[in-house]
């Protein structure tokens, strides 16, 4: 939603920083605010003017009307306030429909005025202009107030003068002086009203009186959109729910997770112990369902509005699904159960196997609470990789051990609510419709041209060339600009932004509707400079070009007239203005979703001067039947195929909702030929174009034989299609549904999951435009569920008159289908290139050898926990971990003088960076330097294995010439031990459950120091023999396992570890000491010069 209610507080917090910085000359709004937290000692000492002035006190909570409905109390001393609160907070209060408690308060001191001081000034935002309401009588009794105040409209993109208010709007006040001053202070009020990107303020009354001008009541709403723009001015501000529904923590974590993240998720609690829980898939879908379980009479028992939508990610869905779940199996059970609606149209881009893999790992985690709670799930869901999300639905189903009923594409997207809900038979045995798009095998791309001779030759799918000089009449809103065709199958486009999987599918369908050449001939993407992006057109491969500047794209590419514009909502505002500067560039598709309505409604301005036609913002795009396609709209080529879109058929339509265009497909597909063309208008308040504009080309189209529209609550711009339809600019027979039925069955106001779809009157209610319609000659189903069945009978009718004539069908083209996506479908396979069994990132969660890393850190395993999981695939005993940690510690560094550390800091002394230094000194660890670990492991472990006594084996190893490694230390002795070997081993010997071979080499220690003291058993020598001791004997290891460790050197990573601890001490050293160029001085060197002979 982008039109959000604030409370007064915060209305008249944000008037008191900015309104008369623009002149206003009002008077500062002094106000307290009361909850039951409420400290009133410490209120009271903070605002002290409420122990001195007359109060007024009242609810702030979105309520209309306060004082009609004695919520007001005024004249109040500080006590009696508190008393008035008193009676009243955290009671039920019943306003309309809605009951709900009455929680927050708002106290200001009360203004002595007469009533003719009373005045009323509202502002509120429409598609082409704001419009100010005014009228020289305000307060409670103001009536009507649409018939009765003055209306002076405020084109968009346009100043408010002065004098159009005192002229316009102040006829009634008479005095010149007051006049000058209501002037000036609405000429303020709107200049702030548009750069804070209010959309609705509404002032009542606003008293004048001789020295000061009050504002006393204030409602207002906010573009929440444009919260990347105004925060650092509105400050933090946060939106209440509406009156009679409370606001729960659960709406505020789903709302978090909205914010952050390019996905949209939306969750609004309508009945905590409802026993109808809904979980689906798409903004229009979402509301749909809604609809269809009010129309079975579940109003009362549903429990949850909400939505998830835009690819969200497996990690998303599963915490939209957790927290649903939670909610559903929290309340209190049901006599008759409780069922879970898990419903969606077909995607266009989102993956529903991942999706579904985040929702069945929630399942599985709440299984036995769902089992007690005696929950039925229905599931229905297409899109792409829609069959395997189907396969593991239907897999995990047989497991969890409640009722799970999986539908796809074959079963109408609403019929589950039926089912649930008990009003229709649950099918045995779907008939699953199990397809996927063809293989272009060899030789195929040949096929496909002579396929495409041969149809056109036959003119078996129809042409669109007779209709390109074709007059279309109908008139827009500002002259020609919609007055033609958008696509045909010459037409050229540019796509913003790097979007790569969009643009392979427009190529796609662009293939399969055997165009001759791509759709897309260029990408702008500021962010890179200039270069080629690889595409595949069938089976080859094809350049597409990449411009840093549109500039250049535009120039050099004078066939394109198409942009689709995929930059974000914060810069999709200047990249399309940057475009409209293009003639050549006729139509614009905006996708991004969460524009400013004040940008939107510039934009539509700047577009209609220029002739430009937009769709969007907030759409999929829309589809033109075997000619072209924005951007993901009709999904993948599986879906695509099956909905017929490759080849033009009779429907038109035009819809709100991108993601119900694609259900509308699958439809239309079912019921007649298939489409000619669909576009959905997008989500927004303000959608670039509107119903009537693609409807009057639609009727001006001589291939287009019906007309669906699929329109919503909220807004007018039904009417104008009704009015349309009475006076004869639209003959072809319309087909037509407004979804959000259910709206007028909520007791509080529910805001959709479109901006654009929540109703501010009964006028703008889905019940009254589909009356409506019905009423000026449109076809209106009873229910959604009942489209198809209306489209048929009317697509019936047309063919019976011969006005519609079928044309033979042929088979769907071939495509080559990409390797990652064929993988992913599960229908080929290949030999990995890397394997792995240590971690895992692709989940919810990274997981170190089958340990989430949420229960690594909660578990407090250390770096020696996880050294085990990483290196050992397995949890090993607390000591053995600190065993590790404490063999790091003791090989962290050993000085700057040993060859590793040194070799680092001549490398920083060089300017090397980071890595590059500590490289260089892990380069020299080896047998001679701090590697002897393997080595020395080997040695030990092979003489204690064949029952060589410690003498035999010093005698066996002096006698081969071989050092013995682990043993020896250039300063230290037997005289003066090295204490890093005696904490190791006095902790191993008192810790180990068994230390054989530790025992073994210290009695080789006793020999060795006997022919010298310092072959002492070194640090080496201690840590690779106990490791052998932990692997062998700490009851983790196999035998073979234990040998294998000691074979592929895993002993020797404890010294590497640790010791690069200790050169990245030393490099950062060396650059913090800012140490220069290291030269070896001279007179360390011998230089040994061989003798000259003459």
């Amino acid at each position: 939603m982008s039109a959000k209610a604030i409370t007064e507080a915060s209305g008249k917090d944000i008037l008191n920083r900015h309104l008369n910085t623009h002149g206003a000359g009002a008077a500062t709004c002094r106000f307290a605010t009361v909850n039951a937290t409420t400290d009133w000692s410490k209120l009271s000492v903070d605002q002290p003017w409420l122990l001195t002035t007359p109060l007024v006190v009242k609810p702030d909570q979105l309520i209309k009307r306060r004082g009609k409905l004695g919520l007001i109390g005024v004249k109040k001393n500080f006590e009696q306030v508190k008393q008035w609160i008193g009676e009243r907070l955290n009671k039920d209060q019943k306003i309309g429909n809605a009951v709900g408690k009455l929680r927050n308060f708002i106290i200001e001191p009360f203004v002595p005025h007469t009533d003719a001081e009373e005045m009323y000034v509202c502002i509120y935002s429409n598609r082409a202009a704001d419009t100010i309401l005014f009228y020289h009588q305000g307060g409670v009794d103001i009536g009507d107030v649409d018939a009765k105040a003055v209306k002076l409209d405020v084109p968009v993109n346009s100043t408010l003068s002065l004098a159009d208010v005192k002229s316009k709007l102040l006829k009634e006040v008479k005095d010149a002086g007051t006049k000058e001053r209501i002037a000036k202070f609405i000429s303020a009020l709107y200049t702030t009203f548009v750069d804070l990107y209010f959309t609705y303020l509404e002032i009542n009354p606003l008293v004048v009186t001789a020295d000061n001008l009050y504002i006393l009541d204030l409602a207002a709403k906010l573009d929440s959109t444009a919260d990347f723009i105004c925060r650092p001015k509105w400050g933090e501000i946060d939106y209440p729910p509406p009156f009679g529904r409370d606001a729960y923590p659960e709406e505020a974590y789903i709302a978090d997770l909205d914010a952050k993240s390019g996905a949209s998720l939306k969750l609004t609690i309508l009945n905590r112990n409802g026993r109808i829980w809904t979980m689906v898939a798409g903004g229009g879908a979402s509301v749909i369902y809604s609809d269809t379980i009010c129309d079975l009479g579940g109003a009362s028992e549903l429990a949850n509005y909400g939505e998830y939508s835009g690819a969200p990610s497996e990690q998303q869905t599963y915490e939209y699904a957790k927290t649903i779940l939670n909610l559903m199996t929290s309340s209190p059970k049901h006599p008759d159960g409780k069922v879970l609606i898990t419903g969606g149209g077909i995607a266009n881009f989102t993956n529903v196997a991942a999706t579904f893999q985040g929702i069945i790992t929630a399942l599985r985690e709440f299984q036995p609470k769902l089992a007690e709670h005696n929950v039925s799930i229905f599931v229905r869901r297409a899109g792409p990789n829609y069959q395997e999300g189907l396969r593991r639905m239907r897999d995990f189903g047989s497991t969890l051990g409640i009722p799970l009923h999986v539908f796809g594409p074959e079963t109408h997207m609403t019929a589950i609510c039926g089912m649930a809900l008990g009003k229709r038979p649950i099918p045995q045995a779907a008939s699953v419709e199990f397809s996927t798009a063809n293989f272009l095998l060899p030789g195929g791309q040949q096929a496909q041209a002579d396929l495409k001779a041969a149809s056109e030759a036959g003119e078996v799918l129809g042409s669109d060339e007779g209709d390109n000089s074709a007059s279309v009449g109908g008139a827009h809103r500002n002259g020609s600009s919609l007055n033609r065709k958008f696509f045909s199958n010459t037409t050229k486009a540019i796509v913003w932004g790097m979007q790569q999987r969009a643009v392979q599918s427009m190529l796609d369908f662009d293939f399969i509707c055997r165009r001759d050449e791509p759709s897309v001939v260029a990408m702008v993407y500021p962010f890179t400079g200039d270069h080629k992006q690889k595409y595949y057109w069938g089976h080859k491969e094809i350049l597409i070009p990449v411009y840093k500047k549109m500039s250049d794209a535009i120039h050099k590419h004078k066939e394109v007239d198409v942009m689709v514009n995929f930059a974000s909502m914060r810069s999709a505002y200047e990249s399309t203005l940057e475009v409209l500067e293009f003639p050549q560039i006729r139509t614009v598709a905006i996708i991004a979703e969460g524009i400013p309505e004040n940008m939107t409604r510039k934009l539509i301005i700047e577009a209609d001067k220029k002739g430009v036609a937009i769709i969007g913002p907030a759409t999929v795009g829309g589809v033109k039947p075997g000619c072209f396609k924005i951007g993901n709209t009709g999904g993948m080529l599986d879906n695509i195929l099956h909905s017929k879109l490759y080849r033009p058929g009779s429907v038109a339509y035009v819809s709100r909702s991108g993601g119900m265009s694609n259900e509308l497909n699958n439809i239309i597909s079912k019921a007649t030929d298939g489409v000619i063309e669909g576009i959905a208008i997008g989500g927004d308040r303000y959608p670039g174009s509107t119903f009537m504009d693609h409807i009057l080309r639609y009727q001006a189209d001589p291939e287009t034989k019906l007309i669906v529209l699929l329109g919503e609550v909220g807004g007018t711009e039904e009417y104008d299609v009704c009015a349309a339809l009475k006076d004869g600019r639209i003959t072809k027979p319309l087909v037509a549904w407004c979804i959000g039925t259910c709206a007028s069955m909520f007791t509080s106001e529910v805001q959709f999951g479109h901006a654009g779809s929540c109703a501010n009157s009964d006028r703008e209610t889905a019940t009254a435009k589909n009356k409506g319609l019905r009423e000026a000659g449109a076809y209106v189903p009873d229910s959604f569920d009942t489209l198809g069945e209306l489209i048929h009978h009317v697509y019936g009718e047309l063919v019976k008159t011969g006005r519609v004539v079928p044309k033979e069908e042929v088979p769907p083209p071939t495509v080559p289908m990409d390797y990652s996506w064929a993988r992913e479908l599960g229908l080929i396979r290949k030999p990995a290139s890397f394997m792995t069994s240590i971690c895992d990132e692709r989940g919810q969660e990274l997981i170190y050898a089958g340990m989430p890393i949420s229960e690594v850190l909660s578990k407090d395993v250390g770096i020696g926990g996880v050294i085990s999981l990483l290196w050992f695939q397995r949890c090993l005993p607390s000591y053995v971990c600190k065993f590790f940690e404490m063999c790091l510690m003791v090989t962290a560094d050993h000085g700057p003088a040993v060859s590793g550390a040194h070799n680092t800091i001549v490398c920083a002394r060089a300017g090397k960076d980071l890595v590059s230094s500590v490289v260089s000194g892990l380069l020299t660890i080896g047998d001679r330097f701090g590697g002897a670990l393997d080595g020395s492991a080997r040695q030990f472990s092979e003489a204690y294995d064949t029952n060589l006594h410690p003498m035999e084996f010093v005698n066996k190893m002096r006698k081969e010439g071989k050092l013995i490694l682990g043993i020896g230390h250039r300063v230290k002795s037997i005289n003066n031990p090295d204490v890093r070997v005696k904490i190791i081993k006095e902790f191993v010997l008192e810790n180990f459950p068994a230390c054989p071979l530790l025992k073994y080499a210290l009695e080789v220690e006793k020999i060795t120091t006997n022919k010298k003291p310092n072959l002492i058993l070194n640090v080496d020598g201690v840590i690779a023999t106990a490791f052998v001791d932990m692997l062998r004997n700490s009851g983790s290891f196999t035998s073979e396992e234990a040998q294998e460790y000691i074979n592929v050197g895993a002993i020797n990573s404890l010294f590497v570890l640790g010791r690069s601890i200790g050169f990245i001490g030393h490099y950062m050293d060396q650059k913090r000491l800012k140490q220069g160029l290291y030269r070896h001085p001279w007179d360390d060197i011998s230089y040994v010069i061989p003798e000259q002979y003459n």
